[in-house]
């Protein structure tokens, strides 16, 4: 299953786009984005997400 990045309370600090192994986060208008054609569903941005902003989409 694909994530998601709550906009409203991604504080783009990166993290996550370090963490995924799929390569599936960016940035796209200064917030993080998952592609959910890329997302793997493994979960391991989910962790370092600093204020829980990721969640199954």
């Amino acid at each position: 299953m694909a994530y998601k990045i709550d906009e409203g309370a991604c504080i783009n600090c990166g993290a996550c786009e370090a963490a995924c192994p799929a390569g599936a986060i960016s940035e796209v208008n200064d917030k993080r984005s998952i592609d959910a054609d890329k997302c793997a569903g493994c979960g391991s941005c989910v962790g370092e997400c600093p204020v829980e902003a990721i969640s199954e989409a």
